[in-house]
């Protein structure tokens, strides 16, 4: 028992010290890419401008080198021909191609060539999707370090790879560093970027990349602190023939408002601040953020609704809303100035009712309401019912309607014929 025990403590320490060799021998391959530079240089020699060869021979040398500990070589040698030092240099001029992307023509069909050249390796070798993610990231912060072609065919190649779903638009956080910025390289990449994802897909793709990874709200970061404003994004896009993202930024700018007008008109409410001062506050947003009345009186009605605890009871809703709308009549006047405003909260009224089942039948009541307060005119009741009314329960509502536009109607014709009695 007892020498059973010694040996074990004898055989430890070897045993550790083997496992510590290996590791070593490891650390010291690990950063010494040379040789699978001068294999990645050799080939690409080979290949020459040849780019399906590239492909083939980027695919069958994945099983022989160690693309996993060296992505980030593979690639600085793919689009750069040899491995950059921080900054963008070439790090070591004796182990180069010219056969890379940035020697390549500045053409769309040759970018479009290389970009297939990344997809294939990429989908052969798909753990090297986040080292070439990372990769694009540190080629931007290292933008002033190249030429303007070099720039260029980067900036197509970034475009057509965020195009086709390649990379993630996440990488475009590294064009808001604060020296790219400073010097304006930032808008001048991003327009290039831009002009070549939107002509592979349309804006609306490139907006649902943007919104899925919070990008969307951050484009005015391309420009200096004292130059982020929409004004300013607007005509530089403009100019640079991107009107598509200069509208873009318009109704992120409007969404932005509309959703901070909606925030702060509901905490007012549920503070009990009085309707003038509301109001007040409303015309100021609506004129400092260009949000439209039709616009306001949609967000004004979603707030009104939504400070109230509503019955579960559909009997007893109608009566509770009929009350609550009576008391913020005031609120949906100031904002209906415009015919087309009236008719706005008709259609946002229907939608409410409809999509909140308990209101079904409480539609004409409220409408009625909204016409004795002065909210309503009978022309936009009219319009309403004759033409503008949406398809979302439509045959309840317009039932419902029936006998009040009639009324409205009978009270037209017996207006007028008195006009010509006078």
């Amino acid at each position: 028992q007892v020498s059973f025990m010694s040996n074990q403590k004898q055989q430890k320490p070897t045993l550790t010290g083997q496992r510590f060799k290996t590791r070593k021998r490891d650390e010291k391959e690990r950063f010494d890419p040379t040789q699978f530079q001068e294999s990645i240089v050799q080939g690409l020699n080979q290949t020459g401008t040849d780019l399906e060869a590239v492909a083939k021979f980027l695919d069958s040398s994945g099983a022989k080198l160690d693309y996993r500990r060296y992505a980030e070589t593979l690639f600085d040698i793919l689009v750069a021909g040899g491995m950059l030092a921080p900054g963008g240099a070439l790090s070591d001029d004796m182990t180069r191609t010219n056969f890379c992307l940035f020697t390549a023509p500045e053409d769309v069909k040759t970018m479009k060539a290389y970009a297939q050249v990344f997809n294939k390796l990429i989908r052969r070798y798909k753990y090297l999707e986040k080292g070439f993610e990372e990769e694009i990231k540190k080629l931007l912060l290292f933008l002033k370090g190249f030429s303007e072609s070099e720039r260029n065919k980067l900036a197509m190649l970034t475009g057509i790879l965020l195009a086709n779903g390649s990379l993630s638009a996440s990488i475009l956080s590294s064009l808001f560093n604060d020296n790219l910025v400073k010097d304006g390289v930032s808008p001048a990449f991003a327009v290039k970027l831009f002009k070549m994802w939107i002509n592979e897909k349309d804006i609306n793709s490139v907006a649902a990349s943007l919104r899925k990874v919070g990008m969307d709200s951050r484009l005015m970061e391309l420009f200096p602190v004292n130059k982020r404003s929409y004004d300013h994004f607007s005509k530089y896009f403009i100019d640079a023939g991107l009107k598509e993202l200069s509208d873009f930024a318009r109704n992120q700018q409007s969404l932005g408002a509309r959703k901070e007008l909606q925030k702060e008109l509901q905490e007012q409410m549920s503070q009990g601040v009085s309707f003038k001062e509301i109001i007040v506050y409303g015309k100021e947003e609506m004129k400092k953020s260009g949000i439209s009345e039709q616009m306001v009186i949609c967000i004004m009605w979603t707030s009104i609704m939504g400070s109230v605890e509503w019955n579960k009871k559909e009997e007893l809703v109608t009566e509770q809303a009929i009350k609550h709308l009576k008391q913020h009549s005031p609120l949906l006047k100031a904002f209906t100035t415009q015919g087309l405003s009236e008719l706005t909260l008709l259609l946002r009224v229907q939608e409410y009712c409809y999509d909140n089942i308990h209101f079904m039948k409480a539609f004409q009541k409220i409408v009625l309401l909204l016409y004795k307060v002065d909210v309503l005119s009978e022309e936009a009741v009219l319009k309403w019912y004759t033409e503008a009314h949406l398809a979302k329960g439509k045959s309840v509502f317009l039932e419902q309607m029936k006998k009040f536009v009639e009324w409205l109607k009978n009270a037209e014709e017996e207006s007028e014929s008195e006009e010509e009695t006078d």
